[in-house]
């Protein structure tokens, strides 16, 4: 496994902090996992069609609802 490192805001760090329960290791790399998987589909489609990928890209949310609900207090 490749490691990778973040900067993150004092002030979100901090927060961050508050929820040690949570693995954030393990929250990031779901995050970028899924927004991996999002771009190869658009790859896809963007190969029979570039528009319609652009849109579709341009459409969709980076986080999903879990994603925003997690993120909220931060």
């Amino acid at each position: 496994m490749t490691n990778i490192t973040l900067s993150i805001d004092d002030k979100v760090y901090k927060k961050m902090k508050r929820y040690s329960e949570i693995k954030w290791s393990e929250f990031v790399r779901k995050i970028i996992e899924g927004r991996v998987e999002q771009l190869e589909k658009l790859e896809i489609i963007s190969e029979k069609s570039p528009i319609l990928a652009d849109q579709e890209l341009l459409a969709e949310d980076w986080l999903s609802e879990e994603d925003n609900e997690a993120w909220k207090d931060l």
